[in-house]
């Protein structure tokens, strides 16, 4: 395995991180223990979790806290082996302090993680999404007090824009407050609304690492023009996770097939090969129900994607528009 720094966290992660999204349900504890240990004898030091992950049972303003127990359990005798992500913001009650990024909320919640995580520390922890109720000064000097506490090494951001973590990085150095290392966002080859942010995070040492990168497996292959899902796949256990299926992105996904065949890798290797290739990508976060997937995973990592492919994908799925330069004529 090949690592990859955390941005300018000196960390050294795996280009895959197991994410457990899945854990709970459809991934029971058992099965799930044994898909972690395995990852990490295959070489993946980076596993992801988050507060409210609890699988296909999740519902805006349950409690949560499923994955992290089942990740405790499974790190229990381990925990030196990996560096360790989870995350703080989205709901986990009906109470208005049952969400956010507060420093009151920050501060019960990384204790309660830390309680199901079975751990004294936190490698990474992530504000989940952004908190339009709270300060940005407040948020961050809550999180330097959980560095400062010894309970969390470094933080994260997930599902903000380049502007915001460029806000965040300035408050940190103007307070003298930790600063983020990490940017997770969605982005696929069907999904690149992040694009144009990538090369700010390369700029400024934030490692980008992304989740969903096979689009909730539409960038498997499994999915057939005119043939119901398979069984035991996400659109047909989950369906209301999975976009509509038209002839418009069965058109994307066959193109994206045949480019994958003309170098003889399967799709979601391709898939995930094209996305680690990006700017500042350090560790795709992969969801998975099986080791199966896991070892597909990894094997992505060994994939070149040719030159010439990386223009026809972007007629295929084109990055977000680019203003043009009237100056520079670009």
């Amino acid at each position: 395995m090949e690592y990859r720094s955390l941005g300018s966290s000196g960390l050294q992660v795996s280009p895959i991180s197991l994410g457990t999204m899945t854990f709970g349900e459809p991934v029971g504890e058992a099965d799930a223990i044994k898909i972690v240990h395995q990852a990490i004898d295959l070489g993946i030091n980076f596993v992801d979790t988050a507060n409210v992950y609890e699988g296909y049972k999740r519902v805006l303003g349950s409690a949560g806290g499923v994955a992290e127990q089942i990740v405790g359990k499974a790190l229990k005798d381990r925990r030196d082996k990996v560096v360790l992500a989870t995350k703080v913001c989205a709901p986990v009650g009906p109470s208005p302090q049952d969400r956010g990024l507060s420093a009151s909320h920050i501060l019960r919640e990384v204790d309660r993680s830390l309680k199901r995580l079975q751990t004294d520390y936190i490698d990474l922890y992530i504000v989940h999404w952004p908190d339009k109720h709270t300060a940005l000064e407040t948020t961050l000097a809550a999180l330097e007090k959980t560095v400062r506490q010894g309970k969390v090494r470094y933080i994260g951001a997930s599902n903000h824009s380049a502007a915001q973590l460029c806000e965040m990085l300035w408050i940190a150095d103007r307070q003298g407050s930790a600063k983020i290392v990490s940017s997770q966002i969605p982005f696929s080859l069907l999904r690149r609304e992040f694009h144009h942010d990538l090369s700010f995070c390369a700029e400024h040492e934030i490692g980008v690492t992304p989740y969903q990168p096979l689009q909730g497996g539409l960038l498997t292959g499994k999915y057939q023009r005119g043939q119901p899902p398979p069984k035991n796949s996400r659109a047909a256990e989950k369906p209301d996770w999975v976009w509509d299926f038209d002839d418009a992105l069965f058109d994307r996904l066959e193109a994206i097939d045949a480019l994958a065949r003309e170098i003889d890798v399967p799709t979601a290797q391709y898939a995930l090969a094209w996305t680690l290739a990006q700017t500042a990508m350090t560790s795709m976060v992969v969801g998975v129900k099986r080791i199966e997937q896991v070892e597909d995973a990894i094997a992505s990592t060994a994939v070149t994607i040719p030159d010439e492919h990386f223009e026809k994908l972007d007629k295929i799925c084109p990055p977000p528009w680019i203003q043009p330069d009237p100056i520079r004529g670009t």
